[in-house]
């Protein structure tokens, strides 16, 4: 006879039963907001309602004193898992599209402010990278009109070192990214940014200043932003 199984096993169960069907806690959610957010049961972008409870015993079924409050909870409308609240710092897919092509975007103009000469080859490197990140209709012109409306407006001198209002936008730009992105996400908009500076010659001072911003920005260390400014110089 297996153990649990005989007469007082029986019995036992039969008691632990009978008292967790008159005693129990129950839990009544409540909504107290709602959105989007990526779910990391589905795997995608969902609606999502915010729920904090409120835990009471139960006595034969019915509530009859509280026990305090639970959660809050996030609730996802397709699947109903339950998640921490810390799911919500996670962007959503398209939140994190427009953040990856904002970030690619101030990287290159950055980088072509610092290069000076805006040459066509630079500007060429820089449009491709920005329309791949999402910009589809970016062009070189575009790009040259904003590098001199950003010196006329801030007063940078072209070729001059990255200044603190430029390392200002460089980080409100790729900071809220950086924790995001896997080592190798990081180190591809660096590289973006290296081969901009590199499509009319090597790199300037201004230009290796500027990409060490971008990398401090991006929590790539110091020797791994001069390993990688290397590569990029060597051809594939």
């Amino acid at each position: 006879m297996l153990p649990g199984w005989g007469r007082n096993g029986r019995f036992v169960r039969a008691r632990a039963l009978g008292v967790s069907r008159v005693l129990g806690t129950r839990t009544a959610w409540a909504a107290v907001g709602d959105g989007e957010f990526f779910c990391p049961g589905c795997g995608g972008d969902r609606n999502y309602q915010r729920l904090a409870g409120r835990r009471r015993f139960t006595l034969l079924g019915m509530p009859v004193l509280p026990r305090g409050v639970t959660g809050p909870v996030v609730e996802c409308a397709a699947c109903h898992d339950h998640f921490g609240a810390d799911v919500l710092d996670h962007p959503t897919t398209t939140r994190f599209s427009a953040m990856l092509r904002d970030a690619v975007h101030t990287v290159a103009l950055a980088i072509l402010a610092a290069g000076g000469t805006c040459s066509r080859t630079s500007l060429e490197t820089a449009a491709d990278a920005v329309r791949a990140a999402g910009f589809e209709d970016c062009t070189e012109d575009q790009l040259a009109a904003l590098v001199e409306a950003l010196a006329a407006d801030t007063g940078r001198v072209h070729a001059g070192p990255c200044g603190p209002g430029l390392a200002i936008e460089l980080h409100e730009a790729l900071d809220p990214l950086a924790p995001h992105l896997a080592p190798t996400g990081r180190e591809s908009i660096l590289l973006q940014g290296a081969r901009i500076a590199l499509a009319d010659g090597p790199y300037t001072p201004a230009e290796r200043d500027t990409l060490a911003t971008v990398g401090a920005a991006l929590t790539i260390c110091a020797d791994d932003v001069s390993r990688l400014l290397a590569a990029a110089r060597t051809p594939s």
